[in-house]
């Protein structure tokens, strides 16, 4: 099977080309190219299809088999796949996603995609949508005990679930420790993409993220969106901002008149490679 491997911000996934490749069980697939021992090594697997209902289809797989509905990072590189290897010559696409079809316009130069801003759609906040066991409307700076520390938590979906956690110091944190706690809080019916962010400004903040199903990460496109949202509801940052992830940064902005999350950021080819599977 052909296959390449790409990251966005160091958040790194294998890709398949469905239109020429044939995937018969993804999930055994993910958590055999997602292994850093004896697979390809990645946070997960993504599926380019077709799409009777958008440009391109993104079917996504976590490092653990689990399914996905959405990866902002992921998602940019499917632009750069399908424009620098020819499926697509438009720099404005649609891709179907488990989370709905995402618009993405693409920074070309040199016939290459350098940059890709993606349209994440509108957050959502009603919790049993996001889901999160909770009464209440929303859930912002909302107390929850993890570990036996409390935390206020305020919790957005992008398309998948995020609980977002404002601490004195990203770097501090033992998120080693805390990450898997709250994944699999008892708060958190399809477990939970937890962020931990740090206010460095009205304009910028450092964020380190756990994901759900593959832990801490370099980068999470979702997370990022989810915490610039949870930013702006709890009065600490303006509407645009940058943010600061161990891979590098991401610009997002949230047009609050529109309710639509824009996201902008990078997407590189690691390698091209082959596997017997």
């Amino acid at each position: 099977m052909r296959f390449t491997k790409m990251e966005g911000l160091g958040n790194d996934y294998v890709y398949v080309n469905c239109f020429a490749e044939q995937v018969e069980n993804p999930k055994e697939l993910a958590i055999k190219v997602s292994d850093r021992h004896f697979g390809i090594g990645s946070d997960g697997l993504i599926l380019i299809k077709p799409s009777d209902v958008a440009d391109f289809c993104m079917d996504m797989y976590n490092a653990d088999g689990s399914r996905s509905e959405m990866c902002g990072n992921g998602i940019r590189c499917v632009a750069k796949y399908v424009y620098d290897k020819g499926l697509t010559d438009k720099t404005s696409i649609s891709v179907e996603t488990l989370a709905g079809i995402k618009y993405l316009d693409l920074t070309v130069d040199k016939g290459r995609v350098v940059m890709v801003t993606v349209n994440m759609g509108a957050p959502e906040l009603l919790p049993a949508k996001i889901p999160v066991r909770s009464d209440k409307d929303i859930l912002v700076a909302e107390p929850i005990s993890v570990g036996g520390q409390e935390y206020k938590m305020t919790c957005v979906s992008m398309g998948n679930p995020h609980c977002v956690v404002f601490v004195e110091d990203t770097a501090a944190f033992p998120l080693e420790e805390k990450g898997p706690l709250f994944e699999s809080h008892e708060l958190f019916p399809n477990r939970i993409n937890a962020e931990f962010i740090q206010i460095l400004d009205r304009k910028t903040v450092n964020m380190r993220v756990w994901e759900r199903g593959t832990g801490e990460t370099l980068a999470c496109g979702t997370g990022a969106c989810a915490s610039t949202v949870a930013c702006i509801l709890n009065g600490l940052t303006d509407d645009e901002i940058t943010l600061h992830l161990l891979g590098g940064d991401l610009k997002v902005r949230w047009d609050r008149e529109a309710n639509l999350v824009y996201m902008t950021g990078p997407a590189a080819i690691v390698f091209d490679g082959e596997i017997d599977v």
